[in-house]
């Protein structure tokens, strides 16, 4: 049974989530403050934190950020209708996916299994015998490990996928429609922002922000390949 973390301020909203992802059959704790949140965080251990980003005391975009600092656990983000903005800062932050309120429980219910499914679907897209070298970057798909230079690289779940999605075809030209239902599941071409928000903070930890990326290079008006050397 998968155990979600819910955070959000709400009373109602919150009673809402926590009954409709029991009815779908997730152990829920939900909590009304990000103090809270991140107080639950280790004791509860969830295997999905739902985080609503418009928080009193400590923000839900903080939280975020604190999370991903210490776990990679998946995050999906709650936002207003037409927040862009808060859902590409979110995003960015590190979390996941996002739904947008009012939350549906079979919604975020089919989102929850989607990103549990990255991490378990992984191994079995292409198993390798040995780990990847892709000069000072290792992949060990059988492990789900990254290195880059010799140090590990701690990758959350979308991150991961995308990069084993990408280095599975070297030098194949993916379009950001492609990634979005490759590594999401979705086919709503409006969230292909969750693409771009991935790409960026992949190339962060991969440590290829500055100058032109080694390994996840774009393709101006196509979308984004995978190059080895």
């Amino acid at each position: 049974m998968p155990r979600v973390l819910v955070v959000e301020d709400d009373p109602d909203v919150r009673k809402a989530v926590q009954l409709g992802l029991r009815h779908q059959g997730h152990e829920v704790l939900a909590v009304g403050t990000g103090e809270e949140g991140l107080e639950q965080l280790h004791p509860f251990r969830p295997d999905v934190v739902v985080l609503d980003l418009m928080l009193p005391g400590v923000s839900g975009l903080d939280v975020c950020r604190r999370i991903r600092d210490r776990d990679q656990v998946p995050i999906i983000i709650v936002t207003a209708k037409g927040d862009d903005v808060d859902v590409v800062v979110g995003l960015e932050a590190g979390a996941d996916d996002y739904v947008v309120k009012p939350v549906r429980a079979r919604v975020l219910d089919a989102r929850i299994r989607a990103v549990l499914r990255r991490q378990d679907a992984s191994v079995s897209d292409a198993v390798r015998p040995r780990p990847e070298s892709h000069g000072d970057l290792v992949i060990d798909r059988a492990g789900l490990a990254v290195t880059n230079r010799g140090e590990p690289v701690a990758l959350a779940p979308s991150e991961l996928r995308l990069l084993l999605t990408l280095s599975a075809s070297p030098g194949r030209v993916f379009s950001r429609q492609q990634l979005l239902e490759a590594v999401w599941e979705h086919s709503y071409y409006g969230d292909i922002r969750l693409v771009d928000a991935c790409v960026k903070r992949l190339r962060g930890k991969l440590d290829e922000l500055g100058g032109a990326p080694r390994h996840i290079q774009t393709v101006r008006g196509f979308g984004y390949r995978f190059g080895s050397a």
